[in-house]
């Protein structure tokens, strides 16, 4: 990235003196076989101020390797952790939604011993199983973009919460479609835990009054495959002929989305939104195919990712609602419920200042 000067995010500003709130007992780092270890650690009471450990390996594991998104969301990781002076190591699937992917190197990730797990999940009860054997192991599991169920990692970076995502990008819809008309949602993998909560609560957020004269016709899903989700758009608007309005909460399935629209005769008829890369979505904003969309800086989110996979291996944070971790330049970070680190608000993008953004 060379241009990205994305909104930064919203993060806790804490004064030295609040420290002394927290306990200064260090946790135990160094795990154990024991299956009540992960419970334990979880539980644990965090040292703010211990020294950040060196020499760690962190395994980012993304949802897919080699896809726009995740490799700048990994960079953003691999930045973060090598300047804490530890190692970093990607692994992952080419695969769209190949969770038995995700949980061959989870395991093979516990059996090198790594300190720390950043996953993003594929599904949040699949994958349970190897990560608690990885918590069980000593090693501290972080999920980011999208999580598992939250006894099977210790804490979860989330671009923002799955509510004010959701209902952005509903209202970007409904402000071009002047709030009338057949929508549909053109989603990743059926199984995916940020994609479900969003769809949730677009599905919760049309009942408000202001929505009554849209109508949500047809989830699909493309499993964040291109040519997928591509046929998926194709087929919405095969079966749908009256349908206004697209939302794809996934940048693989927008931009196939756009790409199709943008080639049929109801390029401009059919209103597209979602979560989208502007080096991605910049030509079909050019080109009248979409007027907005949403995201946050990926490599943000991978950053915050690795700073809290070096925190909890450091016994800075163990998990536990109320702690706080520093992220370097990006400020301090609390945990919230269900250790839940918020990276901050999404942004919009449309012609006046995509041209902002490099990613």
């Amino acid at each position: 990235m060379h241009r990205t000067t994305s909104r930064r995010a919203s993060v806790l500003v804490a004064a030295v003196s609040s420290l002394s709130l927290f306990t200064t007992a260090c946790s135990d780092t160094s795990g154990s076989a024991d299956g009540e270890s992960a419970t334990n650690a979880k539980n644990a009471e965090a040292s703010p101020n211990a020294p950040t450990r060196k020499g760690l390996t962190v395994g980012f594991v993304p949802k897919q390797v080699n896809t726009p998104y995740f490799s700048v969301a990994d960079q953003g990781g691999e930045r973060a952790v090598t300047e804490l002076g530890s190692s970093f190591k990607e692994v992952g699937t080419e695969q769209g939604a190949d969770t038995a992917g995700q949980v061959s190197h989870i395991n093979a990730l516990t059996q090198e011993k790594v300190d720390a797990i950043a996953i993003s999940a594929l599904d949040p009860g699949a994958l349970c199983d190897s990560l608690k054997q990885a918590m069980d192991a000593g090693i501290k599991v972080v999920t980011y973009d999208s999580d598992t169920k939250p006894e099977c990692r210790y804490a979860f970076v989330s671009p923002a919460s799955a509510e004010a995502i959701a209902v952005r990008q509903l209202e970007l819809l409904g402000e071009q479609l002047g709030y009338k008309g057949e929508i549909a949602i053109l989603s990743a993998a059926q199984t995916a835990t940020n994609q479900n909560a969003w769809i949730s609560s677009i599905k919760k957020e049309l009942e408000d009054p202001r929505y009554q004269e849209m109508r949500l016709v047809d989830v699909v899903y493309g499993d964040d495959e291109a040519q997928k989700s591509y046929e998926k758009a194709e087929e919405l608007l095969r079966e749908h002929p009256k349908l206004k309005g697209i939302i794809s909460p996934t940048t693989n399935g927008i931009k196939a989305a756009a790409k199709y629209l943008s080639q049929s005769q109801s390029k401009g008829e059919v209103k597209l939104t979602g979560l989208g890369a502007p080096n991605d979505m910049r030509p079909y904003v050019e080109d009248g195919t979409v007027e907005a969309f949403v995201l946050w800086d990926p490599a943000k989110l991978g950053e915050l990712a690795g700073h809290a996979a070096v925190a909890l291996a450091s016994g800075q944070i163990t998990g536990r609602e109320g702690q706080m971790f520093l992220a370097g330049d990006m400020g301090w970070f609390e945990l919230g419920v269900d250790g839940v680190i918020t990276l901050g608000d999404p942004t919009v993008f449309d012609a006046k200042n995509i041209d902002d953004y490099d990613f």
